[in-house]
């Protein structure tokens, strides 16, 4: 079977967050043991596999997705992959995808300028008491903290600055130990006109990811977050990572459009088979 590398939330390569693609032409998953040795062995963020549905349904493939250690509930960089690779080599026929995953059918919708846009539900924010660990783990001043609900399973944290989350150094041992999937750190932009508006890094630990590249996922609670704080339902993220990635929200209630660019920058053949 074909297995793919493809950098999402970028148009260039080596950039953005990468993702295995592996597209299984069977009507159902292999055993869950296979799963995590292959996601083990590509050591990605995530490795997405998906096969196709029978017509007539609510969706049109079923998709999964896992970290190197364990299986997760929602993944939006490996579903922008997913989909990049259905439509670039043709296995999706029409503009609009729609996947049967744990959180949900989640729609992704092709656009005429060769981005990807993704109908996600909008995570909900519970303001807590900023756990003494992860204050601890992280060594800078916190804002605030919510909890993103159980589908993103992160603590949200604000800084006082975008200088702050740049220069964040944390304690991954510590962290690992906080409970959830993560930690999401953020702050507004500090330059109005540098092309996005609020800046973010994502730290998973327990999950066997150290830093996340660019999280989908994390601007589900991200855009609800700072279109409260800003008064607007469109904005621009930039995940501070090494690599770096843009993701556009479009807050619309319960759901959250997040919308990104994606390349294949690997294509090749996995040989062993469950």
């Amino acid at each position: 079977m074909r297995i793919r590398i493809v950098d999402a939330f970028s148009a260039r390569p080596f950039t953005g967050n990468p993702a295995g693609v592996v597209l299984l032409d069977s009507d159902a998953f292999p055993d869950t043991a296979w799963l995590q040795q292959v996601a083990t062995e590509v050591n990605l963020s995530e490795t997405a596999f998906a096969h196709p549905l029978p017509e007539g349904g609510d969706a049109d493939w079923a998709l999964r997705w896992l970290t190197p250690a364990t299986e997760v509930n929602m993944c939006g960089h490996a579903t922008l992959a997913t989909a990049h690779v259905l439509h670039t080599t043709g296995a999706a026929t029409t503009g609009t995808v729609r996947f049967r995953t744990r959180s949900g059918v989640l729609t992704t919708t092709a656009g005429d300028d060769g981005t990807i846009t993704m109908d996600f539900p909008t995570a909900p924010l519970t303001p807590v008491e900023v756990p003494s660990l992860v204050a601890d783990a992280l060594g800078t001043e916190i804002r605030s903290a919510h909890d993103t609900g159980p589908d993103v399973g992160d603590l949200l944290v604000e800084l006082a600055d975008e200088s702050s989350v740049r220069a964040l150094s944390p304690d991954l041992r510590a962290l690992a130990g906080h409970g959830g999937r993560g930690v999401i750190a953020t702050a507004r932009a500090e330059d109005p006109i540098g092309g996005y508006d609020f800046v973010s890094r994502c730290f998973f630990p327990a999950v066997g990811i150290d830093e996340d590249p660019v999280t989908g996922s994390a601007h589900t609670a991200l855009a609800p977050f700072w279109s409260a704080r800003m008064g607007r339902d469109s904005l621009i993220g930039r995940q501070g990572s090494a690599r770096t990635g843009y993701v556009r929200t479009e807050l619309r209630g319960d759901r959250t459009l997040l919308t990104g660019s994606a390349v294949t920058v690997i294509d090749g053949e996995l040989l062993v088979k469950d």
